[in-house]
């Protein structure tokens, strides 16, 4: 069943109003009304699929985005994995206030109402985006992992939307385990510098030993439950920055994969600097705007969409 939605607005419509002379907190209609249960369900299990979230001009207008990245990477761009027969894994993030398609996406589109709905709240901060290229075959396949170890921002409160703008088959999405966003260990980043060898991936063994091993999920399969889905332009999974995912990898022949990625925190996060790790590393930029360890996020650095 792909009608999630009830009601919309049309694409491109000027739905942006800045109040209370906050140029960067903007009260939004609601684009799109989710299923109630898909709420629920996002909370229980960390992750949940959406069919059909968003409308071809904005794919069109990504994909137009992408193009320019690929070819003019800001300096958080790199190539993760360069294989013999030149197939790569293009990464850049934080690229919105450069490129003019991601802005108009991030601030118009119904990603912010969908966030919010997820986290059943009535405001969100956008926290930053991240664009993945592979070119055809590439079988650079992302090990598991958890995102929010790496963030400048601690909580349980995020949402992230994985949005392909091509065709994915079910073998080269991204794979999740389902409910591991509540489990009480806290595992030790992995080392993405095994794969790449930009040194901006490298990660020391951190010392603090409440930190457990990172569990092989590869190796045991069978014992977790595992998800992934086929997934057509349009569709997105939104998921917990605590889940455990990982693959979008093993593309068959003449099959690309581009991926437009977005993070969203909702209210009980808090800014947190770590003593090391930190991926993308926001501190210092966060202490230029006055934000310390443990307050809210906010300022025009994270803009803030609010629903009534």
């Amino acid at each position: 069943m792909r009608e999630v939605f009830r009601g919309a607005l049309k694409s491109g419509s000027k739905s942006l109003d800045a109040r209370n002379g906050h140029p960067h907190s903007f009260w939004m209609p609601e684009f799109h009304k989710l299923a109630p249960a898909l709420a629920k369900t996002f909370s229980e299990d960390g992750v949940v699929f959406i069919p059909n979230a968003i409308e071809q001009f904005w794919i069109d207008r990504l994909d137009s985005g992408i193009q320019k990245n690929v070819k003019a990477p800001t300096e958080r761009g790199r190539i993760w994995n360069r294989d013999d027969q030149g197939r790569t894994c293009f990464y850049d993030s934080q690229a919105w206030r450069e490129i003019a398609e991601y802005q108009d996406f991030i601030e118009k589109s119904p990603l912010a109402s969908l966030a919010a709905q997820l986290l059943e709240t009535n405001r969100v901060n956008f926290f930053f985006d991240a664009v993945f290229v592979r070119t055809p075959g590439a079988q650079f396949r992302t090990p598991f992992h958890q995102d929010e170890p790496y963030w400048s921002v601690k909580g349980l409160d995020t949402c992230s939307f994985w949005m392909p703008l091509v065709p994915v088959e079910k073998k080269s999405a991204l794979e999740f385990v389902r409910g591991s966003h509540r489990w009480a260990q806290e595992f030790r980043q992995m080392n993405f510098g095994d794969l790449t060898s930009d040194a901006r991936d490298q990660r020391r063994e951190l010392s603090r030993k409440e930190y457990e091993p990172f569990p092989d999920i590869e190796g045991h399969r069978n014992d977790y439950d595992i998800l992934s889905w086929e997934m057509s332009p349009g569709d997105c999974v939104a998921f917990n920055g605590r889940i455990i995912h990982g693959g979008s990898g093993n593309l068959s022949p003449g099959c690309d994969l581009k991926v437009f990625n977005t993070q969203w925190l909702g209210d009980d996060i808090r800014v947190c600097f770590r003593g090391e790790g930190m991926d993308p590393d926001h501190s210092s930029v966060m202490r230029e705007h006055d934000l310390n360890h443990g307050d809210r996020i906010g300022t025009e650095l994270y803009p803030e969409f609010c629903f009534d």
